[in-house]
């Protein structure tokens, strides 16, 4: 675990903030590169950032603060310290949904052609973030002693902790037993929904095809790869509430599948006009 990227003087910056920064330029660059050709311009995709940005730390950082809300209200300074991690994804996730609710409503463009070229950049952002995750030790898997491939984090770490309150290991153990690296599993999944997600629009296919296949592809991996995490997980109904999550956006994806058939513009056809 290396959560420290440098310092300069007793300022500390962490790996998590530095990959999170990352992922949001790398969402930019993916609007800016695939908007290129389609007459959507460069402060169109910096505006759209910005609302997203702001909303999805928000977001995500409220769902981490509820999931403990207990050591929060007793540590109140903490909940500003997203650069040491804490974000929830699908916390993040529904802020800037919202955000992008609000600025297709402002900027007078079409809410699904938005979205499709929102959620062609979000895995390639999330694949960083956990990169981000991994480096700083959060968000991570189940005990994997057999696993050749399995991490093993230090004393102090989250992982460490986790294990220590479930019994697991004693008080003096140096580390913790060795886990699943399901963060980079995770990057992996992104990585390669990425790739697709941006082949499909580049086919411009129906309004909302986009975020329709997202909200089937990403949400179905993301149920399985929770069986994998090894962090405290609110399981109300025998499912953590990202797998409750999961299903109720593929649910929501697959009624935008049908709806997007009977859609006669493609990802771009209007938003080109209204973004220039």
């Amino acid at each position: 675990m290396h959560p420290v990227c440098f310092r300069i003087g007793a300022m500390t910056i962490h790996w998590y903030g530095v990959m999170m920064a990352l992922g949001f330029l790398a969402g930019m660059w993916t609007w800016i590169w695939l908007g290129r050709k389609r007459g959507i311009d460069a402060s169109f995709c910096s505006d759209l950032l910005f609302w997203i940005m702001a909303a999805g730390v928000i977001g995500g950082r409220v769902a981490y603060v509820l999931t403990d809300l207990h050591y929060y209200l007793e540590h109140p300074v903490r909940i500003l310290r997203i650069d040491q991690g804490g974000l929830v994804y699908y916390g993040g996730f529904v802020g800037a949904a919202l955000a992008v609710i609000v600025f297709a409503r402002r900027r007078a463009v079409p809410l699904l052609q938005l979205s499709d070229l929102v959620v062609t950049a979000l895995p390639l952002g999330h694949a960083l973030g956990r990169i981000g995750c991994f480096l700083n030790g959060c968000c991570h898997g189940r005990a994997a002693e057999s696993l050749p491939f399995a991490v093993t984090y230090p004393r102090s770490s989250q992982a460490w902790y986790t294990q220590l309150s479930a019994g697991l290991i004693a008080d003096s153990s140096a580390t913790c037993i060795p886990v699943h690296p399901v963060q980079l599993y995770e990057t992996a999944v992104n990585v390669a929904i990425y790739a697709g997600l941006v082949m499909l629009y580049r086919a411009r296919p129906a309004a909302g095809r986009v975020t329709a296949v997202y909200f089937l592809v990403y949400p179905a991996a993301r149920f399985f790869l929770e069986l994998f995490r090894g962090d405290e997980r609110i399981a109300p109904g025998g499912l953590d509430l990202a797998q409750w999550t999961s299903l109720a956006l593929m649910a929501a994806g697959a009624v935008l599948w049908v709806l997007s058939n009977r859609s006669r513009t493609d990802t771009g056809s209007a938003l080109d006009a209204a973004s220039g």
